[in-house]
């Protein structure tokens, strides 16, 4: 069960000796009662800033590149990059392609059936008796890979139609049936097309049939997934600003490597993209939320709940000019921080090979036959 701000607070009024809150008066809390609740976000501050790298707090996001620009924001709840986590992708241009919690951003088509979402394998799109369609954005000529996953679940040898046109029920790029065979696998189309609009659309029929698409991915075929090679801001000054600033297009490219600016809110790729359909990821550490209503639970686990209150503790032992509690209080907090430390913050950032006689040969100083 998630300890909550109330609990925490009425945990160190309690071991106090001062009177509790309740869910009614939390808001109205006076006194010594409010210097808790601060305490109590105050020491969830010490933690973090301890302790710094809780997986906890471990994200990833993504970041839309567009066609000549090359510095782009961290998200608002960024607090440190993982430099060695960037990579670029074509970017998906399908949206809501994975069906996790909705078919919103698909034109549904009931015909004599209806189409829905299902919550089954993560989420999918029902298609009984029915189609579903999407328009993206492409570049004319450009080739695009595209996968559908679909499942057969009356397992009767059904397919699915997959059309790509420049009209919701088009053909001109696309036009081919998935037929699914292993039921409790179902079946994967990888195939390409190539874009002869701006705008083309993605078109899925189950006619007569029930069928469950599981995804609908959508990428160019020509970009390769790629990891973005970190370099100090004052390597990328020395050696890479002076081209990506010139005023010409025929520097642009595919991004090779990635930078921090000073401000440490924003990052740069280099060289500047030559198109808008990349994308590139990241991991990062977030930056947590304070506190603030008397249901707000903390992001640590329940366990630490008693290093919350126990940095609390002393925060409330120093403002009562009261070193001595004070001092044993920040003791048990400093003890329950190193557990912290070594159960979230510690690890081996080292491999290990699996092979015996690789092994043993390296050991020997000999080599392996």
């Amino acid at each position: 069960m998630a300890t909550t701000y109330l609990t925490l607070t009425n945990s160190v009024l309690r071991e106090l000796n001062e009177t509790e809150l309740t869910s009614s008066t939390f808001s109205s809390s006076r006194g010594i009662q409010t210097a808790i609740k601060d305490f109590i976000n105050k020491g969830i501050h010490d933690i973090y800033n301890e302790t710094g790298e809780i997986p906890l707090l471990y994200s990833r996001t993504t970041q839309d590149l567009t066609i000549g620009d090359n510095e782009y924001d961290f998200p608002a709840d960024f607090r440190k990059a993982d430099m060695d986590s960037f990579s670029m992708a074509p970017r998906q241009l399908v949206t809501n392609g994975e069906f996790t919690s909705n078919i919103n951003s698909w034109t549904t088509i009931t015909g004599a059936g209806s189409a829905a979402y299902t919550s089954t394998g993560n989420g999918r799109l029902r298609l009984n008796d029915s189609a579903a369609h999407q328009s993206i954005d492409t570049t004319v000529n450009k080739t695009y890979k595209i996968q559908v996953r679909v499942l057969d679940t009356n397992s009767v040898g059904a397919a699915l139609k997959v059309q790509v046109g420049t009209a919701a029920e088009g053909t001109q790029n696309l036009n081919t049936t998935l037929t699914v065979t292993n039921f409790r696998e179902g079946a994967i189309l990888n195939t390409t097309f190539t874009a002869t609009a701006q705008v083309s659309y993605i078109y899925l029929e189950a006619p007569s049939v029930q069928l469950d698409v599981d995804y609908v991915r959508i990428s160019r075929s020509d970009i390769a997934h790629r990891k973005l090679a970190f370099v100090s801001y004052d390597n990328y000054l020395q050696s890479y600003k002076v081209t990506d600033d010139t005023n010409n297009s025929g520097n642009y490219s595919a991004p090779l490597r990635v930078y921090i600016l000073p401000d440490y809110a924003t990052f740069g790729v280099s060289p500047r993209p030559n198109t808008n359909e990349y994308t590139i990821g990241y991991n990062y550490y977030t930056t947590h939320t304070d506190l603030s209503l008397h249901g707000d639970n903390m992001t640590l686990p329940d366990r630490f709940r008693t290093l919350i209150v126990d940095r609390a503790k002393y925060y409330t032992y120093m403002l009562r000019s009261d070193p001595q509690h004070a001092q044993l209080a920040d003791r048990d907090f400093q003890r329950k921080l190193r557990l912290l430390k070594v159960d979230y913050a510690t690890r081996n950032d080292y491999m290990r090979s699996d092979t015996i006689g690789e092994s043993i040969a390296t050991n020997i100083g000999g080599r392996a036959s």
